[in-house]
């Protein structure tokens, strides 16, 4: 049976909650249709949920929720990682911070060639984006993001996200990964594929 690890994305994106309904409300209920009669487990780390529900109001589907995706959080303590994938880590860390710097004296210098304020804020503007951009963009950035990929490590799971940097490190620790804009039409498909008399609610 397929496991699949969800992270927040599936749920708050637009892009992606869309393909299950036009709201954020009626995209869940779907879900959890689908899911209750897919031949597969759901999980999601304990900390992801916390933004989830941070981020959306569950209501009444809250407990609907837990019954079809398992709360669960990667054994941290117990899990040994290949240690290439550590020293990649570190590097592509100080490879980001060095280009920050750039961006921040590239900036520095445009700065004090200005004649007005109103150039300066525009400026402080583009400097944060290309900052974050530098330093956020295709790359584990959260506690919420490593507890994803630990527990599809864990659990051989096919992880489920619309994080670039998640996707990136998926792949080097050799995840399954799938496209979270195909997520309804892969599970319709497993509905699908189990024989007439498993298939519930049809």
């Amino acid at each position: 049976m397929k496991s699949f690890i969800l992270d927040t994305s599936i749920f708050t994106n637009p892009d992606i909650y869309n393909q299950f309904a036009s709201d954020p409300e009626g995209g869940l209920d779907l879900f959890l249709g689908l899911a209750q009669r897919c031949p597969a487990d759901f999980y999601m780390p304990g900390s992801v949920y916390e933004e989830l529900r941070r981020m959306r109001d569950l209501g009444a589907l809250a407990a609907r929720f837990e019954t079809e995706v398992r709360i669960r959080s990667p054994r941290r303590f117990n899990l040994m990682i290949p240690s290439g994938v550590l020293y990649e880590f570190i590097e592509e860390v100080r490879y980001r911070i060095d280009r920050g710097l750039r961006i921040a004296e590239e900036t520095t210098k445009q700065a004090s060639q200005l004649p007005e304020k109103v150039d300066l804020d525009r400026l402080i503007t583009r400097l944060r984006e290309r900052y974050r951009e530098a330093l956020r963009q295709g790359i584990l950035d959260s506690k919420e993001d490593v507890d994803v990929l630990l527990l599809a490590y864990e659990l051989d799971g096919v992880l489920v996200s619309g994080d670039k940097g998640l996707h990136k490190w998926a792949d080097k620790v050799g995840l399954k990964v799938i496209d979270p804009r195909h997520l309804r039409q892969v599970l319709e498909n497993l509905i699908e594929q189990q024989p007439a008399s498993q298939q519930m609610g049809d």
